[in-house]
């Protein structure tokens, strides 16, 4: 999974998407065996083991990466077509970086709000009235928002967004977003099986996005041997150079 040049994780491919499908239903039924002990004994823990997790937890909100994403985006675009020579060439790249981070982060997080609001699963704090494997499709609130984590998709789709574009950055992030993820059982937001639907979201989102930009030729190559890699800017790299000198 570290080789990030492949056009999809974990080697898959057309032959291979089945067995993946099998494999992530079979882990999600797995995890559901010990859903209820995590998530409750979790929650039970003392109050300084659980602050640490309220602490990083809100790493995985969007709206961080999001809002300023969007806002450098809109100003990008308009100076890639106002602008002339060196200065447009420089707003027409950072408009496709800042809405490759917009999109890698966004569409995974909205596959997974489309998901909590279709399945419907009731969240662990309202495990006392409701159990572990209650749910209301379509027709919800927050309660019934558990499956998949959209927490655990953005922290994750981040990881994957900077590690395409800086991939020596790649295992620190997956290591905060994994935490994050982790950190949704002891806040008694989700169950360990929304944690692990919301890594698979947050994965093959952030892969899905960066497939349409390479496609396009934004910002990444498609190489003949069907390896995805990031275009090199030496216009960019030289203005950079002479901005801090």
């Amino acid at each position: 999974m570290t080789d990030l040049t492949k056009p999809w994780p974990f080697g898959l491919n057309s032959r291979r998407w089945p067995l993946f499908c099998l494999g992530v239903i079979i882990g999600v039924a797995l995890l559901s065996q010990i859903d209820v002990w995590a998530s409750q004994g979790a929650i039970g823990w003392p109050e300084q083991w659980r602050a640490p997790f309220f602490l990083i937890t809100d790493y995985g909100l969007s709206d961080w990466v999001l809002i300023p994403s969007l806002i450098v985006t809109i100003i990008a675009i308009p100076a890639a077509f106002i602008l002339r020579n060196q200065p447009r060439f420089i707003a027409r790249h950072v408009a496709l970086l800042s809405s490759f981070f917009f999109l890698g982060v966004g569409a995974p997080g909205l596959m997974a709000n489309l998901l909590k609001r279709l399945i419907g699963r009731v969240r662990p704090v309202e495990f006392e009235t409701y159990g572990a494997f209650s749910f209301q499709h379509v027709l919800n609130d927050w309660q019934f928002q558990s499956f998949p984590s959209g927490h655990t998709t953005t922290a994750i789709a981040l990881a994957f967004v900077i590690g395409f574009l800086w991939p020596r950055f790649f295992l620190l992030f997956l290591a905060i977003g994994v935490v994050v993820g982790i950190s949704r059982v002891p806040v008694g937001m989700h169950y360990p099986t929304d944690v692990f639907a919301g890594l698979i979201v947050g994965m093959l989102g952030a892969y899905l996005v960066r497939y349409f930009f390479a496609r396009r030729g934004w910002l990444f190559t498609i190489r003949p041997d069907g390896r995805i890699v990031r275009r090199r800017f030496a216009v960019l790299r030289r203005a950079f150079q002479r901005a801090r000198a």
